[in-house]
């Protein structure tokens, strides 16, 4: 029994010198923090504020590209309505903004149109320019390229070298390229021009049997080719049909 109150004073001390312990360490611990706040808190404040401005600035970024497509989009709506109306000069002066705003999507787009509208007006040397900056730069999608390089060559068609439309529009004359039809057409013209009618009649009858062209560009390239000596038709009875259909639709009609 003489062991009990040495026992029971040893635990007292024990405990009283783990809470001790756990208070300096908490002491520590806070002294390390205070020390990590006045070494860093101010860099991570700036970090996070920062970071916070960039979000912010994301933001406000997202809101004012989506706010802009949607004035391009409702510009080109209103220039398509006025063509439709048959009002050139008002559609072509509604584009003049949407382009001077420099290389976007919505300005090469309203640049095509613009170029068109000249072509509708007469004002060919206007187009082909047109067509030209758009086929030129480099910051436009491929394919708007590609349709403003064939739609300037149409419009210059006369006053190029053969050599220089086959040049420029041969990679396009491909089958399966996007623009395949009305490429290889002008180059057949081109062709023609420099007398290699066997080429000619050749590029004519791919157009011919492309059931993806419009028919009438096939119907006109099926022509070419039959009066170059090219046998364009696969399906004789099917382009019989075609001729036909018009003729015994017009009782139909009246």
């Amino acid at each position: 029994m003489a062991l009990t109150p040495t026992t029971s004073s040893e635990q007292r001390r024990a405990a009283s010198e783990d809470v001790l312990m756990r208070e300096v360490d908490e002491a520590v611990r806070q002294d390390q923090y205070a020390d990590f706040g006045r070494r860093y808190g101010k860099p991570l404040i700036a970090a996070l504020v920062l970071g916070l401005v960039a979000f912010g600035g994301y933001l406000y970024w997202n809101h004012r590209q989506e706010a802009a497509m949607e004035a391009h989009s409702e510009t080109l709506v209103g220039a398509l309505d006025r063509l439709q109306a048959g009002d050139l000069a008002g559609a072509d002066s509604q584009l003049d903004p949407l382009i001077a705003e420099g290389s976007s999507g919505a300005a090469t787009q309203a640049t095509l149109l613009k170029a068109g509208i000249a072509m509708e007006q007469g004002r060919t040397a206007d187009a082909a320019e047109l067509y030209a900056g758009v086929a030129a730069d480099g910051d436009a999608p491929q394919l708007m390229r590609d349709l403003a390089t064939i739609r300037q060559v149409a419009a210059t068609f006369d006053t190029l070298p053969p050599a220089d439309v086959i040049s420029r529009l041969q990679p396009m004359a491909v089958p399966g390229k996007p623009f395949f039809g009305s490429a290889a057409e002008l180059v057949a013209m081109a062709q023609l021009e420099q007398g290699k009618n066997r080429e000619a009649g050749a590029l004519f009858a791919s157009i011919a049997r492309d059931e993806n062209q419009p028919e009438a560009l096939r119907s006109r390239a099926r022509q070419m080719a039959g009066v170059l000596g090219v046998d364009a038709i696969e399906d004789v009875d099917a382009v019989l049909d075609e001729i036909r259909a018009p003729a015994g639709a017009a009782p139909q009609a009246q």
